[in-house]
């Protein structure tokens, strides 16, 4: 097809043909449509945006651009959950093997943190050992023998979106909707899922900050996914304070343990819950109790296990792990916790090293926040509301300021 025709036709807010997308996106993943064609093409679509049909066909064929994962006719029912992310959002940490419990297939293919949103590759290799990057056939073995695999991208899912998002990062494109709803469902559903539940956060510590926001994005994800004929859900969830009491690799990680021994705090639990909801074939009850008598505990361990990790290592990973300066942050006044401001604290804990500002970053495993107070409690002065993990005093000193601006207490 002829590539400038269908940049006019867009640019003039003209629908799409499922074809002339497909043949985009194939020239493009092909190198035959250079970036600044692809660059003009994306800018239209930022500018006219995309019917849900378009929408829908542009994400079948970015993930028909790479491998689409396949199961056995015995496999059981396959099911993922995407998160828009947030500020302390483990919860893939602990739903992933809670739903294995339920003899379900979660081949969870993960992202790394980027900015103030933390990613759950970075939090399992906190777990010495974890192996993230296992091949699609080893992904398939792991899922056979225990039900439950947590991976990152491999180069052969997507490849198209791997260039687009390239692309649109230095194009001004990438709060396009129908980009992002494209970028995020075809990754997912190039794991040929039966069932998908979304978490969508909104709020300070949110890439949308507003509920209206979240409830757009939310809905257009769902319409494609049951255009693609998934089962999809969607969960809205605030994210105006850190979810749980923890930010930071390896402390979320512990805290994630937590609520797998059947305790943790009540709002990561709550939403846990809700979301195990949503996929499990299982009641409340039952859920209920495999996070309290130790089932979801063990097929967790048997994740690292099976991924190069020592199952030892997580009842001593504090330890392991340890901060070269732990500092309590104490409360200067009393009365009740009216902010814990999200955005704020997921800032100073990229500033500690828990996250990257740039893809190419390190992290380190050891730094962040835990015991972090929660909003509505009632606290007297000296009281501890937060606990500081810093390489140096200096870290923890920028750390100390900016949980003094992130606290309020009324």
């Amino acid at each position: 097809m002829h590539i400038p025709s269908i940049i006019e036709k867009k640019r003039d807010g003209k629908l799409l043909s499922d074809d002339e997308i497909r043949s985009v996106i194939s020239a493009y993943t092909a190198d035959e449509m250079p970036d600044y064609q692809m660059a003009a093409l994306a800018m239209a679509i930022y500018l006219q945006g995309m019917t849900a049909d378009e929408t829908a066909s542009l994400t079948r064929a970015m993930l028909q651009s790479g491998e689409v994962l396949s199961y056995p006719d015995s496999a059981p029912r396959v099911v993922d959950k995407h998160s828009t992310g947030g500020v302390g959002d483990k919860v893939s940490l602990i739903l992933a093997p809670l739903l294995a419990c339920d003899d379900l297939w979660v081949p969870m293919i993960s992202g790394r943190g980027l900015g103030i949103t933390g990613g759950t590759l970075d939090k399992l290799e906190a777990i010495p050992g974890f192996r993230v990057g296992l091949s699609i056939e080893e992904m398939m073995s792991q899922l056979e023998q225990i039900g439950v695999a947590m991976i990152g991208q491999t180069g052969s899912i997507c490849p198209a979106d791997k260039k687009l998002y390239a692309l649109r990062d230095v194009t001004a494109t990438v709060s396009s909707q129908c980009l992002i709803v494209a970028s995020i469902m075809s990754k997912k559903l190039a794991e040929s899922l039966d069932a998908l539940v979304l978490d969508v956060k909104f709020g300070k510590g949110a890439f949308m900050k507003t509920k209206a926001e979240a409830a757009s994005l939310g809905i257009a994800m769902q319409e494609v996914g049951e255009a693609m004929g998934v089962e999809t859900g969607v969960c809205f969830n605030p994210m105006d304070e850190p979810l749980g009491k923890t930010v930071g690799n390896s402390l979320e990680v512990v805290e994630a343990i937590d609520v797998l021994r059947g305790g943790g705090p009540a709002d990561l639990r709550e939403i846990v819950m809700k979301l195990a909801a949503r996929l499990s074939q299982a009641g409340a009850d039952q859920l209920a109790q495999w996070l309290d008598d130790g089932t979801a505990l063990q097929k967790f361990r048997e994740i690292v296990t099976h991924q190069g990790g020592d199952p030892a290592d997580l009842e001593r990973l504090g330890e392991i792990n340890a901060a070269a300066v732990i500092r309590d942050f104490v409360s200067e006044n009393s009365g009740q916790v009216g902010i814990v401001n999200a955005d704020t604290i997921g800032r100073a804990s990229v500033a500690l090293g828990a996250g990257r500002s740039r893809v190419e970053d390190e992290v380190d495993p050891s730094v962040g926040f835990d015991e972090l107070i929660k909003v509505g409690a009632e606290v007297n002065a000296g009281d501890v509301v937060a606990r500081i993990h810093a390489s140096s005093e200096k870290d923890a000193d920028m750390a100390e300021a900016e949980l003094k601006k992130a606290i309020q207490i009324r």
